[in-house]
């Protein structure tokens, strides 16, 4: 609490000249005024914005404070490469415009990235979960499942990119508002060359990118995106669409565990930017010798639809029942229904019935829903992304089959 009051203090004495009215700020030559905070994690606080220009349009700031001088510069400003190099592929949120400023005091500690982003003023699906707790309601299946179905084809967008084919020059170097311009980078305070310089770092270099494309050849590329849960799903303004977002977390994959070192820094770095409860294993304790892929993803995913189906994490459930420890419950891969073991109603025998595949589910299982309110069909995707060895685990194509064959079967939602 004592980091957002001097965040919030921080912003609005910065903008003292601006009063009366709320606090205002600059990102390069366009001005905000700040509305209100909408969320904080770690370093970053998201604030609502509107541009002081007509039309008046709402954004999303994201403002990440970098208390470690270069290094967690580098870090955001991976992120802002994050959303340039998917601005083009559906379902991935995109920036706006982006901008680093020099806190008051200067030196590196005191570096901020703010980056601006479209609002949803939906929210996101973790807000759809707390409503339907509150209101003692439950998502209707095919809308749930099709909003599931959104953010697969999201994600394969990141498991299966092929630099150059998603458009938007995504394959160039990030143009750099305001650079070569003396003071152009500001955020009512101005930046020095050094903030230009590091406004340049990327993901990939243009060397890199040029030589990647070469011997590429626009062949098949992966990211994760590692941190997939309900609250960074946003729902479009239409209310159908889902935007995935919040790309900090994204890496590279696959990526072989070469050695003790590499081992530790993974495991630190999914600790710092994966959420726990929706956490694949393999993060949790990373082995020299193995390999951390895209199937960090579909286990996430496992525990995003349960999420959405039963109130939290599969994992946190389980915690909370047996009063364990989550990462013991995760790592063990200890979950179940809510109508599952000692002391539930055994379900049928699904003999004859045919069990839910890979490319389609079983018409009769899907007639009817259980005492939970969950499809057995629905219930197979979930068992299916939450195997403890990633590669039990379906990919992202084989997960998108699975769903469209569940819609496939799921009666229509009750009006």
């Amino acid at each position: 609490m004592s980091h957002l009051l001097l965040d919030l203090l921080s912003s609005f004495s910065s903008c003292l000249p601006c009063l009366p009215g709320s606090p205002t700020l600059k990102i390069n030559s366009r001005s905000f005024k700040i509305l209100r905070l909408l969320g904080e994690g770690g370093f970053s606080y998201v604030y609502l914005v509107q541009s002081t220009s007509p039309p008046n349009e709402l954004y999303a700031l994201k403002k990440i404070r970098c208390p470690f001088g270069a290094e967690s510069v580098a870090q955001a400003m991976k992120e802002v490469e994050a959303y340039k190099i998917f601005g083009s592929t559906p379902g991935i949120i995109h920036s706006v415009d982006y901008s680093i400023a020099t806190e008051r005091g200067g030196g590196e500690e005191s570096k901020t990235v703010y980056v601006l982003l479209p609002y949803y003023k939906r929210g996101n699906l973790q807000d759809m979960i707390n409503a339907n707790l509150v209101n003692h309601s439950k998502f209707p299946e095919r809308r749930l499942m099709g909003l599931f179905l959104g953010v697969c084809k999201a994600l394969r967008g990141m498991h299966v990119y092929h630099g150059g084919d998603n458009t938007g020059g995504q394959g160039e170097r990030m143009e750099v508002p305001g650079q070569n311009k003396r003071g152009g980078n500001t955020v009512n305070r101005g930046a020095d060359q050094d903030d230009e310089q590091e406004q340049g770092r990327s993901l990939l270099t243009e060397d890199e990118r040029v030589t990647q494309a070469r011997e590429t050849g626009g062949k098949r590329r992966s990211y994760a995106h590692r941190d997939i849960k309900p609250g960074n799903i946003m729902i479009s303004d239409s209310g159908s669409d889902p935007i995935l977002m919040d790309l900090g977390s994204v890496a590279e994959s696959p990526l072989p565990i070469t050695s003790r070192s590499l081992a530790i820094a993974t495991q630190d770095t999914a600790a710092e930017h994966s959420t726990m409860p929706y956490r694949a294993p393999e993060l949790f304790d990373v082995k020299t010798g193995t390999v951390i892929d895209t199937k960090v993803d579909i286990w996430s995913m496992g525990c995003t639809l349960y999420a959405c189906l039963v109130g939290k994490s599969p994992f946190e459930m389980r915690s909370d029942e047996t009063g364990g420890s989550l990462s013991i419950c995760v790592l063990s891969g200890d979950w179940r229904f809510p109508d599952e073991g000692p002391g539930a109603k055994k379900k049928k025998d699904n003999k004859g019935k045919g069990p839910v595949s890979p490319g389609g589910a079983s018409s009769a299982a899907a007639a009817t829903a259980d005492e939970e309110g969950i499809s057995e069909p629905i219930r197979e995707v979930v068992r299916r992304c939450l195997r403890v060895e990633p590669s039990e685990r379906p990919d992202i194509d084989e997960l998108i089959e699975m769903v469209e064959g569940v819609l496939e079967v799921l009666p229509e939602d009750a009006a």
